[in-house]
């Protein structure tokens, strides 16, 4: 994203972003709730219409295009709750992520892979949406993401949010073992034990990138210590 601003209606939220993920990669944005994590999200994932700057994936500025052709491209949004059908089995839902045409011809192929980063669904696939845990919920949401075709980034909206400890720990290892197929995963998060072996660390603060760096610039910072950690 480069010098990016968005919002909603006459309202400002982002006042010129600048943010970069990479093949592979672990990048998470931190800042208070209302500061315009999520309309980052939103906008690099064609949710919302940019009012200016780039928003380039794989060599093309995707700003603007409609978030199903995003999606398509590779570049997938995971939002905040999860967002499952609740009346639809594990299988139903995993199969709503392959939607369109190029995913749907590859879907026996990208199913097996979302089983071998999330076993305990294979398990669970003719299980009601309604039924699952919390963490189980997030797992399929992510995993349905997954389902489409020549994923390149993931998107991920508070992961661990309304979580227990252990199951959090659980979503971050599906995280790593996505990591480790090449895509690269962006993350709102507000837990700093999660984010400690993040690449890099945005700080957003009123619609603009405060402070940007390694996670150890970023935590260890006096700044992110204080307002945001409560050291």
């Amino acid at each position: 994203m480069q010098g990016v601003r968005a919002g909603y209606g006459q309202v400002e939220v982002l006042k010129g972003i600048d943010l970069e993920v990479k093949s592979g990669e672990y990048v998470a944005i931190i800042g208070a709730n209302g500061h315009g994590k999520t309309t980052i999200l939103r906008t690099a994932s064609g949710l919302l219409r940019p009012r200016s700057g780039r928003v380039v994936f794989d060599g093309a500025d995707i700003a603007g295009m409609p978030s199903y052709k995003v999606a398509e491209r590779g570049l997938i949004h995971i939002p905040e709750g999860a967002r499952l059908f609740p009346q639809l089995t594990v299988y139903e839902n995993l199969l709503a992520g392959a939607f369109s045409r190029a995913s749907w011809s590859e879907r026996t192929k990208n199913l097996e892979r979302v089983f071998k980063i999330f076993p305990a669904l294979a398990d669970r696939k003719g299980q009601l949406a309604l039924t699952l845990s919390g963490g189980e919920r997030q797992a399929v949401a992510i995993a349905r993401g997954m389902m489409a075709k020549n994923v390149k980034i993931i998107l991920i909206d508070e992961a661990s949010a309304g979580l227990a400890p252990i199951l959090i720990d659980e979503v971050y290892r599906q995280v790593a073992e996505i990591r480790k197929t090449g895509i690269g995963v962006l993350v709102v998060e507000q837990s700093p034990k999660r984010i400690s072996d993040a690449d890099r660390i945005y700080l957003v603060e009123n619609g603009e990138v405060r402070m940007s760096g390694t996670a150890k610039e970023v935590l260890e910072s006096e700044e992110v210590m204080q307002a945001y950690l409560g050291a």
